[in-house]
């Protein structure tokens, strides 16, 4: 038993009143003369054992009505937590990832679980609620009934200790209110769990929803697997998390026209294949036909009717090897030789390669930084003759270091920037170690500077180095100095050098990360592009070249689908976004050996513990009851007790 007022306790001591009026009989006695003393002895024999009962009777009476009443006024009360009609402050956050769309044993879990709270909180009751794209501070179920009625599952899944971190903040900062935190999740399993550690300040509901079964279906990946004159091969890779199937329907449509359709066996895995005219565009999605979670049973994309990258050799030497690389099919590949250069030609680039130039004059340096700083790319490959000079003054243009006098010392090329971007998408599968080195006869020793190197010496000099759109060869590449040419590396080196210049779209991208991609257009003054679908419009980050618009998107669009690039009417190209592949797997972590805080599976529990753990009895009315029957009690000793 606790009291709100204890102080009032300390009345207590005027118990020691009626224990000294009983005790001491404050009262003035009158002398009576009697002329028989032996009647005043039989008087007084008679009464005293009758008088001594009644006496101690109504003493602890009334010390039992002064002690109920004082202990009324201190107000006692009963209460699983140690303070009186403190304010409750409870926050819940409600996990609306797609996972949350797996179904339960009363429907998908975040539509069960909206009931529940819906159902479980007092409509006028203060309460904040957070979800992992929308927060509610200080509100009332009443006030956002229908907001959670129409919530929508979140591309943007919360990291679990971000989540923690951003439900605290909902509290107020009194240290005597009751906190409670409620959070609602599946609690999928992710590369980082939930943190397990006990907090202090406030109390952590664990409601862990699980669906009846975790089969699931999804359609992991597209892409295309082998291009020819006439069509190319589409693979669709398929996952399952569930229980085998012999036949899957997948389909493929263009815009809302069925194209192909097959059927396939899954376990684990399953790949099919799909053919397609390779000069159609389409506006693609592929459609599985799987009754557990929805949001990854369509993946859309786009086959664009994509722009050629210009690529531009200046030669002094021979080019034959660029010109196996840089194909008509993929690419604009332009030769000159250097005294044939026309200036003209350089802004209308995407790469330009200086081919073994024993010379580069000021003009074209000048002309070089113009097109670089317009988000152009510059491959340098110097002579075995160069002049330094004229070389250091472009190298140092671009932050590099300077050129060395030519060093005739064999070297071999033994290191590789495997998470250089040339290198990280897909190159290598893994780090090669019986790697055959190619071997370079001269080169022009160099620092790194403020480069970042791709290609090094067995020494760690730079081979291959790259900076603000720049990137540098320190020796030239004709076989009579080097057998960099024979080797398989210098055929994504240069291809991805040409990425780099033109990033086309990808088949499809994915919701709420960031994505880049140019589009080859050419704007007028003060005009955006913008990416539109039914639903939405939407004007993404952009920056404007030559020729050319880099576009960057984050977090829009948040919906899953195709839309189209348009400058004002003119539909460009078209991009797919489909949404992160993570919330498909089924697998959730486990808190059976946590001692630091409760976890439930069902939503009215916890609602009801916390009810319980903040009521409050009161116990003052029972005592103002009792000193009023001992009142009562001591009125008939007085009155009848002889």
């Amino acid at each position: 038993m606790q009291f709100k007022h204890p102080e009032l306790l300390y009345a207590l001591l005027l118990l020691l009143i009626p224990i000294i009026v009983h005790l001491f009989q404050l009262r003035k006695f009158q002398k009576e003369a009697f002329t028989n003393v032996a009647f005043l002895k039989k008087v007084t024999l008679q009464t005293r054992k009758s008088a001594q009962i009644k006496k101690w009777l109504t003493l602890f009476t009334r010390m039992c009505i002064l002690a109920a009443i004082v202990i009324a006024f201190a107000q006692p009360f009963t209460s699983k937590n140690n303070t009186f009609n403190t304010t409750s402050e409870t926050v819940i956050y409600l996990d609306n990832s797609f996972s949350m769309q797996a179904k339960g044993s009363k429907g998908e879990l975040l539509k069960r679980a909206v009931s529940d709270i819906i159902s479980n909180i007092p409509e006028d009751e203060n309460i904040s609620l957070i979800t992992n794209d929308n927060s509610y501070r200080n509100t009332t179920i009443k006030a956002i009934t229908n907001d959670l009625l129409n919530l929508n599952y979140s591309t943007n899944q919360l990291p679990y200790e971000a989540a923690l971190l951003k439900s605290k903040k909902y509290f107020t900062k009194k240290i005597s209110s009751t906190k409670n935190l409620v959070f609602i999740s599946d609690f999928q399993q992710k590369n980082a769990n939930f943190p397990t550690k006990a907090d202090e300040t406030a109390t952590l509901n664990l409601v862990q929803l699980k669906p009846v079964n975790q089969n699931n279906i999804t359609i992991d990946s597209v892409y295309i697997s082998k291009r020819n004159p006439s069509n190319l091969e589409l693979t669709v890779s398929l996952k399952n998390s569930g229980n085998s199937l012999e036949n899957l329907p997948v389909s493929i449509y263009n815009n809302d026209n069925l194209l192909t359709k097959s059927s396939v066996k899954i376990t684990d895995k399953a790949t099919t294949v799909f053919t397609l005219p390779i000069n159609e565009r389409i506006n693609g999605k592929v459609v599985i036909d799987d009754a557990n979670l929805q949001f990854d049973n369509t993946l859309y994309f786009n086959i664009n009717n994509n722009s050629k990258i210009n690529v531009l050799a200046i030669n002094e030497n021979n080019d034959e090897f660029l010109k196996n690389i840089y194909t008509e099919k993929e690419f604009n590949y332009k030769s000159t030789a250097f005294n044939q250069l026309n200036y003209g030609d350089i802004s209308n680039q995407n790469l330009i390669i200086l081919n073994e130039l024993n010379s580069i004059p000021n003009s074209l340096v000048t002309a070089l930084k113009a097109f670089t700083s317009n988000n152009g790319i510059l491959v340098i490959i110097p002579s075995q003759d160069i002049d330094i000079e004229s070389y250091n003054n472009l190298l140092l243009n671009y932050s590099f270091g300077t050129f060395s006098a030519l060093s005739k010392t064999e070297k071999r090329l033994t290191t590789i920037n495997y998470s250089h971007p040339l290198y990280s998408d897909g190159v290598f599968e893994k780090q090669v170690s019986n790697f055959q080195y190619p071997k370079i006869n001269t080169f022009y020793p160099q620092t790194l500077a403020n480069a970042s190197a791709v290609l090094q010496f067995e020494d760690g000099k730079p081979f291959l180095s790259e900076h603000n759109n720049a990137f540098v060869f320190s020796s030239s590449l004709n076989r009579e100095n080097s057998n960099f040419q024979d080797i398989n590396l210098i055929v994504p080196t240069f291809y991805n050098i040409s990425k780099r210049s033109l990033q086309l779209s990808n088949l499809y991208y994915t919701t709420g990360k960031e994505n880049t991609f140019d589009v080859v257009t050419n704007l007028q003054q003060d005009a955006v592009l913008t990416l539109e679908n039914n639903n939405a419009t939407i004007i993404p980050q952009q920056q404007y070249f030559n020729n050319k618009v880099a576009i960057t998107t984050n977090e829009t669009p948040e919906k899953a689908g195709i839309y189209n690039i348009k400058n004002n009417t003119e539909i460009l190209q078209s991009v797919s976004y489909n949404y992160n592949r993570d919330e498909s797997n089924l697998v959730y972590q486990s808190f059976s050996n946590l001692d630091n805080f409760a976890v439930s599976n069902s939503i009215s529990e916890v609602f009801n513990n916390i009810k319980n753990d903040n009521k409050v009895n009161e116990l003052w009315k029972w005592f103002v009851i009792l000193a009023l029957i001992l009142l009562v009690f001591e009125m008939l000793i007085l009155k009848y007790f002889k």
